[in-house]
């Protein structure tokens, strides 16, 4: 969000009231609900949830801050877990989708990482096609540092998730690498970690007046 567009101090303050509308509504509804599936509850639910992501994102491109809590999505939410109480081991399933928004700085970057090591051939390669180019990029840095300059190298973010699943033991030396994503099991994940553009701003935005309107 530019700086002309930033929320002023009175839209935040007008999202803080929401969320207290939408937990008042929320608690209300669980207070009186029918049943385990009370639409109610899920409506209250949702409308809370919605709140809380307009506050967050208009307190921190207003104040640079965030909320301690994430309310997070109940269709994204994992199976029952049915792994080891006390796994011996765990797997760390990464995923980070990116778009290459500008193919001439990827490939700039490639061709300047292949000069500075003089590797003959490769460099002559590397500033030539985008396939090669990522070969370059992603051999040279760790995923961690890719992911905080992806700008750099001409990479737009997408989605990504951080699943940490649980294990008996470690599999033998070698025995997946043939197929290291075929035996993700949702059921042996103790936690994960996502990160998203669920929202974009002009759908919160119409969420908020939903809401103010709902109050009026």
């Amino acid at each position: 969000m530019s700086d002309a567009a930033q929320p002023t101090a009175a839209e935040v303050r007008a999202a803080a009231e929401a969320v207290k509308v939408a937990l008042d509504r929320h608690l209300a509804a669980v207070e009186h609900r029918t049943g385990e599936d009370d639409p109610a509850v899920s409506d209250a639910f949702n409308a809370l949830a919605v709140a809380a992501e307009v506050y967050d994102e208009r307190l921190y491109h207003r104040y640079d801050e965030v909320t301690p809590f994430e309310i997070p999505d109940p269709d994204d939410s994992l199976p029952p877990y049915t792994g080891p109480e006390e796994p011996n081991a765990l797997s760390v399933l990464i995923r980070r989708d990116y778009a290459v928004a500008e193919p001439q700085r990827l490939l700039a970057q490639a061709q300047r990482i292949a000069d500075v090591e003089g590797e003959g051939d490769r460099g002559a390669i590397a500033g030539g096609s985008v396939h090669a180019a990522l070969g370059v990029l992603f051999g040279e840095y760790e995923p961690d540092e890719i992911a905080s300059r992806h700008k750099e190298f001409g990479l737009e973010e997408g989605d990504s998730t951080l699943w940490v699943a649980a294990a008996d033991d470690l599999p033998e030396p070698g025995e997946w690498l043939s197929a290291p994503f075929d035996h993700a099991d949702p059921q042996q994940v103790v936690c994960r970690f996502d990160v998203s553009a669920v929202f974009d701003e002009d759908d919160l935005d119409a969420d908020l007046d939903d809401l103010e309107e709902q109050d009026a």
